[in-house]
């Protein structure tokens, strides 16, 4: 049987990377411009940098709980053979699935998270371009609490499937060649 103690602290991790993505996305930085009278030029003022510390909050529990699911279940290469049958394929193509939610998520925080961080100084002196305040797109922490999410669910799945195939395992008991009989 699957241990409860990791399904609970995946769960618990998976939860807290959850949270921290929602929060960046609701801190994501916001820009106005201001023009300075007495310079002749205009700069980006930005608000609040927590998203980017948020995010990167999220990332990192987040490969926390991938960690502790991959090193318990010995990340499916290592460790005793599986029982052929349904657990096994199922702990099969929730593995890879696992794996692609896993990246994709990490991913969108990453990349959320270095483009948040980003800040315009300034531009515009007199007769330039008008200033563009660079700010993160709306809804890339979102995506990436969305694929927390499935991961939390997936990687839960798997640890089950896995366990479940893990423990049914029996060894082959007689002999591996084709046994002969007595000829008379």
């Amino acid at each position: 049987m699957a241990s409860k103690l990791v399904l609970i602290s995946v769960f618990i991790l998976d939860i807290i990377a959850f949270g921290l993505a929602i929060g960046a996305e609701q801190r994501r930085s916001t820009a106005t411009i201001y023009k300075d009278n007495q310079q002749d030029y205009d700069y980006c003022i930005y608000d609040s940098d927590i998203a980017t510390g948020l995010g990167v909050g999220a990332l990192l529990f987040l490969l926390a709980s991938q960690a502790l699911i991959m090193v318990s279940s010995q990340c499916f290469c290592c460790g005793k053979p599986l029982s052929p049958g349904g657990s096994r394929a199922w702990a099969v193509i929730l593995f890879i699935t696992c794996w692609l939610f896993f990246l994709i998520a990490e991913i969108c925080l990453l990349a959320g998270s270095v483009r948040n961080a980003y800040h315009t100084k300034y531009r515009g002196i007199i007769g330039g371009d008008t200033l563009s305040c660079a700010t993160l797109r709306k809804g890339v922490f979102g995506a990436g609490a969305a694929f927390i999410f499935f991961t939390a669910i997936v990687s839960e799945f798997y640890y089950v499937c896995y366990s479940k195939a893990r423990e049914s395992f029996q060894q082959y008991g007689r002999e591996p060649a084709v046994g002969m009989g007595t000829y008379k």
